[in-house]
């Protein structure tokens, strides 16, 4: 039950710039600085600007730790579901067949960029509450010499799964197979060092734990892999290998650039690398996620999934069962004191998602649990307790 006091009116501070905090997987808040360095405009095939472009692959190569010149990195137009799509299109040969893990809706829509892509997939999806493990994947490959690739979703934001990668990796090479991996919304907060885990490429985006804004992703590949990807693309625009060698040859990217979207990331990844790289940006998020869930659990909200598995990216709740709760309202009032929060993606249970990363600290997670707490009150709900049919389904499908 939540106590009257929780609910006392006061002010909470502006975002900065007047701005609501987004509460989500990428777009994100992004500092001030960061904004600013799209004020200027860059032509694209200048001198300046490719430096830019060497200095950004540059950077993003040095926190994956590879130290042997096996990798390189390629820069790619377009949103997080192109570059995933970049790299199936690229790295699976035509008579390839993909294991795909889903437990989530980025795992199901790599299934379906498959589907499109014309080539062999089977799935293993393991639901919204638990994570593939690595004996599964084993078990799989064993099961199916024709399969020729693994890929797995580093963390699923459609219920905030942290999904063990390692344990994922370890199975996958050791039996002849390569992974590639969707860390679209853990690289640069959660480690994915080439020398602890095995992987052939892996893909991210500019406007996610970097806290860069939207309009391009990235793919990291072993070099032999992009040697290998010559003529394999199903696209003119998407092909990996016909990017990098043209980068390699001139500097350039081969069709025009998001400009001031790149002045932008090179601006965030020094202010990433002035917080520490991949530990500290990770450890600040973690320290949000842990604030913001005990505040949530506090009111009586409770997590979808058990601490075990909660990334320090985004967290999903139940919505609660009190008949005077309704998301839109909720979303709206938590708007209003400038919080934007995400809906749910879940099939079986209501739900909605809050976010981790961005431009805040715990400081601001407490007042997004003051925030809550006094939406719930305007909307008349005195307890966020969930279903207590959603809780059983979750005992019984994560038992």
């Amino acid at each position: 039950m939540l106590a009257e006091t929780k609910f006392a009116p006061k002010p909470l501070e502006a975002p900065a710039l007047g701005e609501p905090y987004l509460l989500t997987p990428g777009p994100l808040t992004t500092a001030y600085s960061v904004k600013q360095a799209m004020l200027r405009d860059w032509g694209s095939w200048d001198g300046d600007f490719r430096a830019m472009t060497a200095d950004l692959r540059r950077r993003l190569l040095a926190l994956t730790g590879d130290t042997r010149d096996e990798f390189d990195c390629v820069p790619m137009q377009g949103s997080g579901s192109f570059c995933v799509e970049a790299m199936l299109g690229s790295f699976v040969p035509k008579d390839g067949k993909v294991l795909v893990l889903a437990n989530g809706a980025y795992g199901l829509r790599a299934a379906q960029t498959m589907q499109y892509l014309g080539r062999a997939c089977t799935l293993i999806d393991k639901g919204d509450y638990l994570p593939p493990r690595g004996d599964e994947v084993a078990a799989a490959l064993e099961a199916d010499p024709a399969i020729t690739h693994v890929i797995a979703i580093h963390c699923e934001t459609s219920s905030g799964i942290l999904n063990p990668i390692a344990e994922i990796a370890e199975a996958v090479h050791a039996k002849g197979r390569k992974l590639l991996v969707d860390s679209m919304s853990a690289f640069g907060a959660v480690a994915l060092d080439v020398n602890e885990i095995r992987y052939e490429a892996m893909v991210s985006s500019a406007n996610k734990c970097i806290e860069g804004v939207p309009g391009f992703g990235f793919i990291i590949a072993r070099k032999s892999e992009l040697e290998a990807a010559r003529g394999r693309s199903h696209s003119l625009s998407l092909d990996v290998h016909a990017q990098w060698a043209h980068m390699n040859k001139t500097g350039q990217w081969r069709y025009t650039p998001p400009t001031h979207v790149v002045a932008a990331f090179l601006e965030a990844l020094r202010q990433h690398e002035a917080e520490g790289g991949v530990t500290g940006r990770g450890a600040r998020y973690t320290r949000n996620r842990d604030v913001m869930v005990a505040g949530m659990r506090d009111l009586g909200f409770e997590t979808l999934l058990g601490d075990r598995w909660l990334s320090p990216i985004i967290v999903t709740f139940f919505n609660p069962a009190h008949a005077s709760f309704a998301f839109d309202r909720f979303y709206e009032l938590m708007k209003d004191k400038g919080f934007i929060i995400y809906p749910g993606k879940l099939t079986a249970v209501d739900s909605f998602r809050i976010g981790c990363i961005g431009q805040m600290d715990e400081h601001v997670m407490r007042r997004v649990v003051e925030a809550a707490a006094f939406s719930l009150h305007e909307m008349g709900v005195d307890t966020a307790a969930p279903p207590a049919a959603a809780l059983a389904e979750r005992a019984k499908l994560a038992a």
